[in-house]
């Protein structure tokens, strides 16, 4: 783990959206400066501890902090340019927020055989431990890239020869009747909101699963698992 100390250095790399997994906080501490990190977290949803100021002070073991400590993993990080270039199946996520969801996802990628996730720096879980821990393992196998503007990364992946096909409980065409190409982006949307309207704009095809119940949709990682080893089963007989 690497460590960001002291109340200035954490608030920047959160105004800038840098990876961070969560943030320990001194028992007992206020001010403006301290409530603006606090908010800085919540609306990126990362996790907030509470701490003594003896548990910070064994944490970054000495190095001087004000009482503010940021975590972030160590974990390789990837760029677009990373995997743009695999011609496979990617992931893109429109701002999952559950972490358990999304390191199910991540884990259910890497055993069909998806080549990598992209994920927003903002407004979306990052790679907490919580992930990491419902990945089984699978965040050190599976790139996973956080970029700034899921809809620009989309525009990137078009121009470099990707189809877009958008899962959503509105889509026009069921899932396994579509033929994915070579280079192929599966886009998922959040919890409750699905797909943001202009995310869906930048899909060549939107896909449904078709439900028998009453329930209009799936929890997004379940719905993620049957789309991608329908993908997996279909590649496999070509």
């Amino acid at each position: 783990m690497a460590f960001i100390a002291g109340i200035h250095p954490v608030r920047e790399a959160l105004r800038a959206g840098q990876p961070v997994d969560r943030v320990h906080l001194v028992k007992g501490a206020g001010g403006p400066r301290l409530q603006e990190i606090i908010e800085l977290c919540r609306e990126a949803r990362i996790p907030v501890r509470f701490e003594t100021r003896d548990s910070l002070d064994r944490l970054v073991k000495g190095l001087p902090h004000q009482g503010v400590v940021a975590v972030h993993s160590s974990q390789k990080t990837y760029s677009l340019e990373d995997i743009i270039s695999s011609a496979g199946l990617l992931l893109v996520l429109d701002g999952v927020e559950d972490p358990h969801n999304l390191g199910a996802i991540v884990r259910s990628a890497h055993a069909a055989g998806a080549s990598g996730v992209i994920i927003p720096e903002r407004r979306a879980v990052g790679l907490t431990e919580t992930v990491a821990k419902a990945a089984a393992g699978a965040l050190a196998l599976l790139p996973v890239v956080r970029v700034p503007n899921v809809n620009r990364a989309l525009e990137t992946l078009k121009e470099a020869g990707y189809w877009i096909y958008g899962l959503d409980e509105r889509g026009t065409e069921v899932y396994h009747d579509v033929n994915f190409s070579a280079a192929s982006v599966l886009v998922l949307g959040g919890e409750g909101h699905g797909l943001h309207e202009h995310t869906r704009r930048h899909c060549d095809f939107l896909l449904r699963i078709p439900m028998a119940g009453q329930i209009a949709s799936l929890n997004v990682s379940v719905a993620a698992g049957i789309v991608l080893f329908d993908w997996r089963r279909r590649a496999k007989n070509e």
